[in-house]
């Protein structure tokens, strides 16, 4: 039962819709006791006056011509005047007789609108700062860019980026982070005027958008007058922190004519400007363009690996999904790791997009599914428990023809089912998806597998895609576990996300578990799965079989076991 029967308001009704029955649910829920309301006709006390005749006509309908009256969600009526969201069912009993008797049960919508608005925030807003994200800036950029082209109107796009941001994290902690986030956001906000666009678009990443500005001499002096300004000291915790930015710019429509083009070429300015020295800011030009040079590198690094079966430098890494009930490791999500001979470590976040822009997505996360399948087997074959592993599967992979019956067909291969290896995608993908995929999709949900969407709730979710996707999870973005235990806007989301992913019937993941607060608080709410450094950091296969054997290991937190 997804409630218990107490909180559903049941009243019923004679034939000239007077109150007969009124139980204690209905008191509670729209502020009549059962004395003052029996005896009474149903519009006279629920039902708003614009709604009157309509409600009389459907009875009447229903008790003369057996027109039933739907199911549906009403806004009714509380005793005080204030509108009541419920889900309303209605049953007719004896209609054929001289007592037709109709009864109402309506179920409270009021919790559900909250997390539903909630939600709705989560997916338009930056958690941390309350600018725009990504998505509802872009949208919003499109049509600003519509404006210029009718009004013949220029355009500065002004991508901002903190230098060394990591650090501070690394050495103050991500609490101290997210403070020197905020206050650069303020201070970016004094500078908007009332048509200008500012969002977060990234972890110490910003984008404005200026319209009707010159471009020789606005330009540069917004750029120094921002870099002066962020380089401001801040104090936070009592200590004094020095930031720095690099800008890029480009122009409307000079650099580009659609959102994608402009703000891509801002980034890469942007990188010019950390490479010639930070602090700084450079225009998109030419020049802006040996940003290019390391993704065409990586790019070719990679075709290269990948003909080699990863030649020495792919690999494979796995972090336990941990049942938050018992803290015995549920699944396994695999990681794909590069790291040069040389020693450096190229990041997911760096070669990924490179290999979806130069196609190689598929043949990489292609490479990263017989690995897992081919260590799933080994390890069967070795006699150690097995867990299910998750592979991630991006978008540009997703959409291309036939990608899910490849996978299927792959897995298969190797002995291997839905018990073996599961699915996780951003919800972007999914909504963004043709029915095509969506159908591919639900062939493998219809044959058991389980399908994640991660990063839950840093896209543009809502819940009428959540009602109709093929999916059985959702795994909650590490952003919104970071503050979950000082900020209650975050407790708020995250009982939102939790609430409304099980009344779904979906499971429920929170990503970045690092602490004991964390873990105790999504415990008590009731979620699914716990991942993050709290449990296990990422860790190469031969560990992965040790600690899966380790009874005992595997219900202690990394930083209580003994490897």
């Amino acid at each position: 039962m997804l409630m218990s029967l107490s909180r559903v308001a049941v009243q019923g009704y004679d034939r000239d819709r007077r109150v007969i029955y009124w139980n204690g649910a209905s008191q509670a829920l729209y502020g009549y006791s059962e004395q003052e309301a029996l005896g009474k006709r149903l519009e006279q006390q629920l039902i708003p006056e614009a709604m009157v005749d309509a409600v009389i006509d459907a009875h009447q309908a229903w008790v003369h011509r057996g027109v039933e009256i739907p199911a549906e969600e009403l806004e009714l009526k509380h005793r005080s005047g204030a509108s009541v969201p419920v889900f309303s069912h209605h049953v007719m009993l004896g209609r054929e007789t001289d007592n037709p008797l109709m009864f109402c049960i309506d179920i409270d919508l009021a919790g559900e609108r909250k997390a539903r608005r909630d939600l709705d925030y989560m997916t338009r807003f930056d958690r941390l700062t309350g600018l725009p994200n990504r998505h509802a800036f872009e949208i919003e950029l499109k049509r600003t860019l519509a404006e210029c082209r009718r009004h013949n109107d220029s355009l500065l796009i002004l991508f901002v980026d903190l230098d060394h941001f990591n650090e501070i994290n690394d050495t103050h902690g991500y609490d101290c982070g997210d403070k020197v986030i905020r206050q650069a956001a303020n201070r970016l906000q004094a500078f908007r005027r009332s048509d200008d666009l500012l969002c977060r678009f990234g972890t110490d990443e910003f984008v404005l958008a200026l319209p009707q500005v010159d471009m020789a001499t606005d330009a540069i002096q917004v750029a120094e007058r921002l870099l002066e300004s962020l380089s401001r000291p801040m104090r936070v915790d009592g200590r004094e922190l020095r930031i720095h930015a690099s800008i890029g710019i480009s122009t409307f429509p000079d650099n580009g004519s659609e959102v994608q083009e402009l703000v891509g070429s801002a980034d890469a300015a942007k990188t010019r400007a950390k490479l010639t020295g930070r602090n700084t800011y450079q225009f998109f030009s030419p020049e802006a363009h040996a940003a290019m040079v390391r993704q065409h590198t990586i790019a070719e690094r990679l075709q290269r690996l990948l003909d080699q079966d990863g030649g020495g430098e792919l690999a494979l890494v796995y972090q336990p999904q941990v049942a938050a009930a018992s803290g015995h490791i549920d699944s396994l999500e695999a990681l794909l790791r590069w790291t040069t001979r040389d020693g450096e470590a190229i990041s997911p976040a760096e070669f990924i997009p490179v290999a979806e822009r130069s196609e190689l997505i598929k043949r990489l996360e292609t490479w990263v599914l017989h690995k897992v399948c081919e260590q799933q087997r080994q390890w069967r074959t070795e006699g150690n428990r097995q867990v299910r592993v998750d592979v991630n599967v991006s978008g540009r992979h997703a959409v291309m023809a036939g990608m899910f019956e490849a996978f299927a067909s792959c897995v298969a291969s190797y002995g291997l089912g839905p018990r073996e290896i599961g699915i996780e995608l951003t919800e972007n993908v999914l909504i963004e998806a043709g029915q095509d995929v969506l159908d591919s999709l639900r062939r493998l949900y219809d044959q058991g597998y389980k399908i994640a969407i991660d990063d839950f709730g840093t896209g543009f979710s809502s819940m009428s895609y959540l009602k109709v996707l093929p999916i059985t999870a959702l795994k909650i973005d590490r952003t919104f576990v970071a503050e979950c235990t000082q900020d209650p806007r975050d407790r708020a989301i995250m009982e939102a996300s939790i609430f409304l992913g099980h009344r779904l019937g979906l499971e429920v993941v929170a990503e970045g578990v690092e602490t004991d607060e964390q873990q105790a608080l999504l415990q008590e709410m009731r979620c699914d799965l716990l991942q993050g450094f709290y449990y296990h950091r990422p860790m190469d296969a031969d560990l992965a079989a040790r600690l899966l054997r380790a009874d005992k290991s595997v219900l202690l937190p990394t930083g209580k076991m003994s490897h």
